[in-house]
């Protein structure tokens, strides 16, 4: 769909050790790129429905680096606020049907969708946050990340930023998903639709996912679609002694849109102790 564009952001990452903040027409062949990101329109990743692989567009990812070399840096007043930057934060979020309080920042060329809720929070460039989710006090979502529909990103929650390697992929939050409070997903990790992360979990393709009722390690970074998962360890010998090491625990597969039944998934989690 935006090939020729596409074709053009490559050709100016083949000499991007060439370019300035001097290089005019080279910043408006990246800025129509991020503009694209900024409207929607393009996304940095997405999942094959055929496949579920991530799809990661990279020429999106090599603007957003050229980006940074063609700018400078510049003062950015918001009411008593002054920034000094090199990318200019989101503007017209009424029209756009995003709702953002005072000490909620988005920068430009992140998307989001309409019934967006941001608290005090920071979304970065690239990311993409879908329709009627809640980014809720301190949260931050990283570069590249990609946040689906109807999540709740929970007080603190730190969703990492992707943006280098550029063919890496980023974190991805399926839709439906509710992140507990102070939970960290970096590094690509991927959390499927309609799960609950219980908070303080730490999700990344290091941490191994495991069944509680089979103990089978189901994965590595990736929590499976409708499923209830907590931070957990397990125990490992090592030379030096005996030590326990981070992983993610399943403990219940949820039906499509038991989420939403709160008094039955607090039953669950009080059961175990745990709490989102």
């Amino acid at each position: 769909m935006h090939a020729e564009l596409a074709d053009r952001v490559e050709s100016l990452w083949d000499r991007a050790t060439e370019l300035s903040a001097a290089d005019a027409d080279a910043l408006e062949v990246v800025t129509e790129a991020i503009d694209l990101l900024d409207s929607g329109v393009a996304r940095i990743a997405e999942i094959d429905p055929t496949t579920d692989r991530v799809i990661v567009h990279q020429w999106l990812k090599h603007a957003i680096l050229l980006l940074f070399r063609l700018r400078s840096m510049e003062t950015i007043e918001v009411g008593p606020f002054e920034f000094a930057d090199k990318i200019p934060l989101k503007r017209d979020y009424e029209a756009a049907g995003v709702r953002v309080v005072p000490g909620a920042s988005a920068r430009w060329g992140s998307y989001l969708a309409p019934g967006v809720i941001c608290m005090p929070s920071y979304v970065n460039i690239g990311a993409r946050v879908g329709a009627g989710t809640m980014v809720d006090t301190w949260a931050t979502v990283g570069s590249c990340a990609q946040i689906g529909e109807n999540v709740h990103l929970s007080g603190g929650v730190g969703i990492g930023g992707v943006l280098e390697p550029a063919q890496a992929a980023p974190v991805i939050i399926e839709d439906e998903v509710m992140i507990g409070s102070r939970c960290m997903i970096t590094q690509g990790a991927r959390v499927g639709r309609g799960s609950v992360v219980g908070e303080g979990t730490i999700l990344n393709p290091s941490i191994p996912v495991i069944d509680a009722e089979t103990g089978d390690e189901l994965g590595r970074g990736h929590v499976p679609p409708w499923s209830v998962a907590v931070q957990a360890s397990r125990r490992r010998e090592f030379a030096g002694g005996e030590f326990y090491l981070p992983c993610v625990l399943i403990l219940k597969r949820l039906t499509e849109g038991q989420r939403h039944d709160k008094a039955q998934l607090n039953d669950i989690l009080r059961t175990h102790g745990v709490s989102t």
